[in-house]
């Protein structure tokens, strides 16, 4: 069935090209200008990259610290012990624990964003928690499973993002909210960017770069030149 948009959506639409390839600035700008909703709308990124994501040697996925972070309150938990549960804790963490906090997920507990352990809590972890977290389970490549726990909390917090490949080969994510300045979300973007690019595997072929699109949480999608962002990245 498709998607009914209201008045101020078609306005919104009406009031640039949709088919146009944008220099990542302009993008920045019109995105920006069409999160009028009355909050402070996410800015996302969604790229369609030339690789198949049903092949191993061709999946992406990766993390990357944005300068000017998300804009988000990021709730993190950490399944730690001993000092480790307090160098997390001090870190910042929302919830520190090691089984009482297994059992806490396990008995429903779901108020956090992201999770993260220490090596030695991971077979519990795993095996008590799997099914139950899901696409949260800490994982090496997210740098969610890291004996430095304290960094890795530290860095989701101060705005480290995940990126990853979905079955339709794009990768979607943020890139920080409306309210940042025009320059501070083109660094994020242009990080991104840079990151995903660094990411490409060996076995890809042809133009990695399929199509780039920002859009915010209420608005239309705004396409960007991917010739553009290579320049800058």
């Amino acid at each position: 069935m498709a998607r009914v948009h209201g008045k101020r959506f078609k306005k919104l639409t009406e009031a640039f090209d949709r088919e146009k390839l944008f220099d990542p600035a302009e993008a920045v700008a019109i995105v920006k200008r069409n999160a009028n909703a009355k909050f402070n709308e996410t800015i996302e990124a969604h790229v369609r990259l030339g690789v198949d994501p049903k092949k191993s040697d061709q999946n992406v996925r990766g993390t990357v610290n944005l300068p000017h972070g998300t804009g988000r309150t990021v709730r993190v938990i950490a399944f730690a012990k001993g000092d480790n549960a307090k160098a997390a804790e001090a870190a910042g963490a929302d919830f520190v624990g090691e089984q009482d906090l297994i059992d806490k997920v396990k008995g429903g507990f779901a108020d956090f964003d992201v999770a993260v352990a220490t090596p030695d809590m991971m077979g519990a972890v795993g095996s008590q928690l799997g099914r139950i977290l899901a696409q949260k389970m800490p994982n090496p490549k997210a740098g969610t499973v890291s004996p430095n726990i304290s960094q890795a909390v530290r860095d989701i917090k101060a705005g480290k993002v995940e990126y990853r490949l979905d079955k339709t080969g794009i990768v979607h994510t943020i890139v920080g909210k409306a309210a940042f300045e025009d320059a501070q979300l083109a660094e994020n973007v242009a990080t991104l960017l840079d990151a995903i690019v660094r990411a490409k595997p060996p076995a890809a072929k042809g133009t990695y770069l399929k199509s780039i699109t920002l859009t915010s949480t209420m608005g239309p999608g705004v396409r960007v030149d991917p010739n553009k962002i290579k320049a800058h990245v």
